[in-house]
C-alpha cells in the first residue's frame, strides 16, 4: 500500500509541477512543460536511488520505506524550480535529496521526534534543501532571497499553527484518552479497524 501510495503521488506530481508552467498554448510553453516532466521524473528516480544506496550501506539491506521516501524527497527537492535544471542536474539534486532524507529520518528518530512516515524529513528538511538549490540553476533567484522566503514560510506556518492548535487544545483537547490510545483511535472514534488486513 505504501508503494502504491508513492506511485500515485509520483504520477500526480507531473500535473502539479507541469501545471506550474501555467499554459500549454505555444511551442515554448510546451517545451517548458516537457522539461518540467523530465526533471520531475529524473529527480524522483535519483532520490529513490540515493536513499536506497545509503540505506543499503547503513542497514546492510535494501529498505523499501527509505526508497519510497527518497522518491518523494526527489520530487519535493525539484518542485521549487523544476524548469531550469538540466536532466542530469535534476537527477543529482534528487540523489542528494534521497541521501538527506535518510539521514534526517534517522536523526529525528534519534532525538525522539515522533514522525512515523518521515513527513518532516521529506517536506521540511528536503523542502528547505530544494529552496536553497534554486539559485544554482536559476540566475534570477538569490540565495538570500531563498533564505528569506523559507524563514517567512516557517514563521507564518509556526505562528498560524500555534494559534490554531492552542484554540483546539482549549476547546476540545488534543489527545484522546489512554484507553482509546491503547485500543486505537480508529476503533474509538470510527468504530472500525483502519487496517483490518493486518489484524491477527
Amino acid at each position: 500500500m505504501a508503494a502504491l501510495g508513492t506511485l500515485i503521488l509520483w504520477m500526480g506530481w507531473f500535473g502539479f509541477n507541469g501545471g506550474s508552467v501555467l499554459k500549454l498554448g505555444d511551442i515554448a510553453s510546451a517545451n517548458s512543460v516537457a522539461m518540467v516532466f523530465l526533471n520531475t521524473n529524473a529527480a524522483a528516480a535519483g532520490g529513490a536511488v540515493g536513499a536506497l544506496l545509503l540505506a543499503r550501506v547503513i542497514f546492510g539491506k535494501a529498505d523499501l520505506t527509505m526508497l519510497l521516501n527518497g522518491a518523494l524527497a526527489g520530487l519535493v527537492a525539484i518542485t521549487a524550480e523544476p524548469s531550469t535544471p538540466s536532466a542530469l542536474q535534476a537527477t543529482i539534486f534528487g540523489l542528494i535529496a534521497g541521501i538527506i532524507v535518510v539521514l534526517s529520518i534517522l536523526a529525528l528518530d534519534k532525538i525522539k521526534i515522533d514522525d512515523p512516515v518521515g513527513a518532516i524529513s521529506v517536506h521540511g528538511v528536503v523542502g528547505l534543501f530544494g529552496l536553497l538549490i534554486v539559485p544554482i540553476t536559476n540566475p534570477a533567484s538569490t540565495f538570500i532571497g531563498q533564505i528569506v522566503g523559507a524563514a517567512t514560510i516557517f514563521a507564518w506556518v509556526f505562528i498560524a499553527s500555534l494559534v490554531v492548535w492552542s484554540i483546539i487544545k482549549l476547546v476540545i483537547g488534543l489527545r484522546i484518552s489512554e484507553e482509546d490510545e491503547y485500543e486505537g483511535a480508529d476503533i474509538a472514534e470510527c468504530g472500525m479497524e483502519a487496517y483490518p488486513e493486518f489484524i491477527r
